[in-house]
């Protein structure tokens, strides 16, 4: 770390609080009106010459951007419309929640059908060009587990050790 960005890091987490705080109160975010808030920041140059403030500026103007469309859009929606349109989404959600745990087990069956059918190596040539299909079945849980387990070796009495 520079000595530069040592000295910028506390005056970041006060533009943090200051932007958090513009946000929250759905001001125009701005450098001047940063700036304007920041305890030790004085000129709205300071921000916009630092390309890590600049960035962390951009980030929440864009937050705010999107903020204001979902808020207008709500807006011109009355109390009961936004119940419906949430409920819907609700709706929405659950069913596709329960469509991705209906795939997941139909597909740890599918794993298991073709593992009796021929094992790894039918699987393996089967997805033979899809590891990002792979990784992807692995993050969502999709593939099967299972413990290998050795065989364990016969007891053998001392008696018989002795022959």
């Amino acid at each position: 770390m520079t000595k530069e960005e040592n000295i910028e890091r506390p005056e970041d987490d006060a533009m943090v609080q200051v932007l958090e705080q513009l946000l929250a109160e759905d001001a125009d975010i701005t450098a001047r009106a940063v700036a304007r808030l920041h305890p030790s920041i004085k000129a709205a140059s300071s921000i916009t010459r630092s390309p890590m403030r600049m960035d962390l500026l951009s980030k929440y103007q864009e937050r705010q951007a999107s903020y204001r469309r979902w808020n207008g859009r709500t807006k011109r929606m009355s109390g009961t419309e936004q119940s419906a349109v949430l409920a819907a989404r609700d709706s929405r959600i659950a069913e596709l929640e329960a469509a991705v745990q209906l795939l997941t087990a139909s597909h740890v069956a599918m794993l298991r059908a073709v593992g009796e059918l021929g094992g790894f190596s039918k699987w393996a040539k089967f997805y033979g060009d899809y590891s990002s299909v792979r990784d992807k079945l692995s993050a969502l849980g999709a593939l099967p587990t299972s413990t290998v387990h050795p065989f364990a070796s016969p007891s053998v009495s001392p008696a018989e050790a002795e022959r």
